[in-house]
């Protein structure tokens, strides 16, 4: 009976395959094998998963971030940061590209969602990238990389998913992604740079235009600090109050959803439109979300309940594979899932599985947590199937291609697997801040 819930993972995979939703996928199939195995009493089961997840007090964080992510998109801020950060950049070369992966990590850093993210940068920056004569493969591969960075850097909704299910502090795990995410980003601009100096043709400057474009330093300086100010704000608010310990993950959210309130009011673009629009937008993804959440968690309670981890454990356990063969290939598994499930069924259902085998082997479960969390962004980037690039195609314009896509984004696949690499030799880049900043 065992061997018999493995059958859950291809039965899942092929449903999805064939166009049904994340979430009722997994609670078809979970409610399917639960039944062939422990009859009528799986709905108890059901009703008990219900209840945990919507009495789920972190969960609360999720509309939070998801209204402060949309409020700052509508309310017009994204676009004043744009335009501030390219009065720095844009006559250099790859200025452009500059700008818009500084506006990623920025927007990143405030608001926590991956999807938002990429469509903001890419509404704004594809069309002037495109006017500058930018590669197509260059703008594709910049803005879904820069997309993806909601996944690793703080505050991120996958880790307010993460944290409960893996059973660490959120607080810990927002410390041991901040530097990690630096790196990620750093090389991000690197790699934009080295391109933009050895093919210039790629990320041409851009030529200064008539003198009323031109501004003085002060209207420079003036102009990025009224722009600036608005996502700093956010990222002490929200992530600066989580990891010195002044509030939790659903406080501080609670907080940077007002802010972001308070600062398009202060732009002046809050009408009733706006509000109205955020707030399904809001509730659309959060129901999206939570679904996923109660699917996954359902899905995962029957595999478990049947005895499939065990019998995963048990295979993982042979001493054929040794502690580091064992975690290479669940990261190697997750890897691969990524090709047909979305990061928060990924989460759900891995993590309770191989959580207690990785903690049994001696593994840091933060830094175990934080090559999980890179592993799902290479997988978010990694074509045929790159969610990245479907939420690109769904907002470039003809001429950028599909084929411009996946080229683009091969380079920044292999960053990834360089720092990657790089953590797993050295730990302490995750470990060093968590242990100075909250001292576990």
């Amino acid at each position: 009976m065992e061997y018999f819930a493995l059958l859950m993972f291809p039965v899942l995979i092929a449903i999805i395959m064939m166009g049904f939703h994340v979430a009722f996928s997994m609670m078809g199939v979970a409610l399917i094998f639960g039944f062939m195995t422990f009859g009528d009493s799986v709905i108890f089961q059901f009703i008990e998963k219900v209840d945990s997840v919507s009495s789920n007090f972190i969960l609360a964080a999720i509309p939070l971030f998801v209204f402060m992510g949309a409020m700052l998109e509508r309310a017009g801020i994204a676009a004043k940061l744009f335009d501030a950060i390219n009065l720095w950049t844009k006559h250099l070369p790859g200025g452009l590209s500059i700008s818009t992966m500084l506006l990623c990590i920025i927007f990143a850093a405030s608001a926590g969602v991956v999807g938002a993210t990429e469509a903001v940068v890419g509404l704004l920056a594809i069309p002037i990238m495109l006017r500058y004569g930018y590669d197509k493969k260059l703008i594709s591969g910049t803005i879904c990389a820069g997309g993806s960075l909601g996944t690793i850097i703080p505050p991120s909704i996958t880790v307010i998913i993460l944290g409960p299910v893996a059973d660490v502090s959120v607080g810990d795990l927002f410390a041991g992604m901040i530097i990690p995410g630096l790196l990620i980003s750093a090389c991000y601009l690197l790699y934009i740079i080295f391109i933009a100096l050895r093919h210039p043709e790629k990320a041409p400057a851009c030529i200064a235009g008539e003198e009323s474009e031109i501004k003085t330093m002060r209207e420079k300086l003036h102009i990025t600090f009224f722009a600036l100010l608005p996502p700093v704000l956010l990222i002490f608010c929200v992530l600066g109050t989580i990891i010195f310990g002044i509030a939790s993950p659903t406080e501080a959210a609670a907080i940077g959803a007002l802010a972001s309130f308070l600062l398009a009011a202060f732009h002046k673009t809050l009408n009733r439109s706006v509000l109205h629009d955020v707030l399904i937008r809001t509730i659309k993804i959060t129901a999206m979300i939570l679904m996923i959440v109660l699917g996954g968690s359902m899905f995962a309670g029957v595999f478990i309940g049947s005895g499939g981890a065990m019998v995963i454990e048990d295979v993982l356990q042979t001493p054929y594979l040794g502690r580091w063969g064992v975690l290479l290939l669940v990261l190697g598994l997750a890897f691969l899932a990524g090709f047909f499930l979305d990061w928060i069924s990924i989460v759900l259902i891995f993590i309770p599985i191989f959580m207690p085998l990785i903690v049994g082997f001696g593994f840091d479960p933060i830094w175990f947590c934080v090559l999980f969390l890179i592993v799902i962004q290479t997988s978010y980037l990694t074509p045929p199937l790159a969610p990245a690039i479907f939420y690109l195609k769904g907002i470039a314009p003809p001429e950028i291609k599909l084929s411009d896509m996946f080229r683009g984004v091969i380079p920044f696949i292999f960053i990834h697997i360089f720092i990657l690499i790089t953590i797993l030799s050295i730990p302490e880049i995750v470990t060093w801040l968590p242990s100075k900043i909250v001292g576990f």
